[in-house]
């Protein structure tokens, strides 16, 4: 036989073997998820390789319910991450695809506020001043701008604190801004020659992050990033139905700074009628146009807006505030701004230090970061990544406070690509996380100093925050301190547990790509914290009560 010919036959010989090999392993029809979720090992060189498990009897049976939940009409399409550690060893107890990447949705807010909890402290506190640089005369005529600077308090609104299982409100809307013009009041200004003018210069004038959605700019959940936010950056629509069928209905708006028309083409419906009811606003409009119809005698209903504007918005409010003090306003109200090309409004040009006419200063840090994970609030995530960013870095940009957040990702011990986003919030939709990583950062956090303070902000199971009313009257009630996360076909969560057996665990849940709908979604993942907590440490501890 010729040389070449030879040659050429041991090669087909070595592929013809090859196959036989591989189709006397795993089915071929098995992906690397369906090997780690079927405990079939992994090969030593594939770079997404789960931690080798140790058996244990408690794990084999979470396993069975967790695989059972996944494989129930519904989730079975999705896919899916579980991942389960011991809190106090690190030991992982499960793991089905820890190194995939998942879109996290508001998980990603347990990376902001944890960077918060680590650059700015627990008792952080920001600082809103009214300054001048022009000079208050006897007679109350200010000769001057009156400048109100904003520096990244998330709190400018009528929260009370510190936050006891739900949100609760005193005063009107604009409670801060009024106090600080009643301190500007009393400072002797009666008159303001110049303008009114709100600056936000202290981050970039960059409203919406990479990868919100256009939908996401109308409600208060998309509300723009400013360094200057009054009441979330967002206005309450409220309607009520007329006094007869047919009338239009009723609308009232909250806080009023005649900076947005309404145009209200909203009836009301018949008694008992269904109520339907839609808002629309072309981006960069200041219209918002009502529709649709609101049963006769129904309950009000509140529409929570964004605001696309929010330094402007504030600058109206402000000096609607002011002249219904009785302060008199000659000039214009605006906003100065800062883009990375240079100030697009740049200051007035009087020298000195400006005089500091009022000043608001927050509640800590920590208590501001409770109410931040417990109703899941995305406009004070993105104000605490680029406050941090900005007090320790000096960055400006949004592009560099992702830049800063990615050092502290690295300080923290997560590997490198195992985190990327381009938000403090998770809304964006380019925004994607492995599941080990998440777990790494709450181990990393629950070692710190503020590590305690910083699992009280989680919601707790069947108690508050956005899993108040999900795992009632079960073994995880109580026992799961979670972060939540959701939109269109996500929904995740990432958090603490400790089981009836008394193992602390660190644990996370991820589920994209799924077509379950309301109470459906959260359910598969809840079926999977009620396994995980009566399940897991039953061949480790006696029954303990909880913690």
């Amino acid at each position: 036989m010729p040389q070449n010919l030879r040659r050429h036959t041991s090669l087909w010989l070595a592929v013809v073997l090859c196959l036989l090999w591989v189709s006397c392993g795993v089915p071929a029809s098995f992906g690397q998820a369906e090997r780690e979720l079927f405990g079939q090992p992994r090969d030593k060189q594939d770079p997404l390789a789960a931690p080798q498990i140790k058996p244990r009897a408690d794990v084999a049976a979470f396993r069975a319910r967790a695989e059972a939940a996944l494989a129930e009409a519904g989730a079975d399409k999705g896919y899916w991450a579980v991942l389960a550690a011991d809190a106090a060893t690190g030991e992982v107890l499960y793991a089905l695809n820890p190194q995939r990447y998942f879109a996290p949705a508001s998980t990603a807010k347990l990376f902001t506020t944890a960077l918060a909890m680590a650059t700015l402290g627990p008792d952080y506190r920001f600082r809103t001043t009214i300054e001048t640089r022009g000079a208050v005369e006897r007679s109350g005529r200010l000769r001057g701008e009156l400048v109100l600077v904003g520096r990244g308090d998330p709190n400018l609104s009528n929260r009370r604190f510190p936050f006891q299982k739900q949100t609760e409100r005193d005063g009107p809307l604009e409670k801060i801004l009024g106090e600080l013009v009643e301190a500007v009041w009393a400072r002797g200004v009666r008159q303001i020659e110049g303008d009114v003018v709100v600056d936000d210069s202290y981050f970039a004038y960059e409203r919406f992050p990479s990868g919100w959605a256009i939908d996401d700019m109308m409600w208060g959940y998309g509300a723009a990033v400013s360094a200057l936010a009054v009441n979330d950056n967002t206005i309450s629509v409220e309607l009520r139905p007329g006094e007869r069928e047919g009338a239009p209905a009723w609308f009232g708006v909250e806080p009023w700074a005649d900076f947005y028309k309404i145009q209200n083409e909203a009836r009301t419906g018949a008694a008992g009628s269904e109520q339907k009811l839609e808002v629309s606003r072309e981006p960069g409009s200041r219209l918002f146009v009502l529709r649709g119809t609101i049963p006769l005698r129904a309950e009000p209903r509140t529409l929570t807006l964004g605001v696309e504007e929010p330094a402007e918005h504030a600058a109206h409010l402000l000096k609607r505030l002011l002249e219904a003090r009785g302060v008199r306003v000659h000039g214009q109200a605006r906003a100065r701004h800062f883009s990375p090309a240079g100030p697009r409004d740049a200051p007035e040009a009087a020298a000195g230090t400006p005089a500091v006419l009022a000043e608001h200063i927050s509640v800590p840090l920590a208590e501001a970061l409770r109410l931040v994970n417990k109703v899941s609030q995305n406009l004070h995530s993105e104000l605490l990544l680029r406050t941090a960013a900005r007090e320790k870095a000096g960055a400006t940009t949004a592009e560099a406070a992702l830049k800063f957040a990615q050092e502290f990702f690295k300080s923290a011990g997560i590997e490198e690509g195992d985190v990327v986003l381009y938000d403090g919030s998770g809304l964006s939709r380019r925004d994607v996380v492995t599941p080990q990583a998440e777990v790494k950062l709450l181990e990393y956090a629950a070692q710190q100093p503020w590590g305690a303070a910083f699992r009280s902000t989680l919601p707790i199971a069947g108690e508050d925050g956005t899993l108040a009313e999900r795992m009632k009257n079960t073994a995880a009630a109580g026992r799961i301190w979670a972060k939540t996360g959701s939109f269109e076909h996500v929904n995740t969560l990432a958090g603490y547990a400790t089981t009836v057996h008394g193992e602390k665990l660190v644990f996370a849940i991820f589920g994209n790509n799924h077509n379950l709908r309301g109470n459906a979604a959260t359910a598969v993942v809840d079926k999977i914290c009620v396994a995980m907590v009566e399940e897991l440490g039953a061949a480790q501890a006696p029954q303990a009560n909880k913690p």
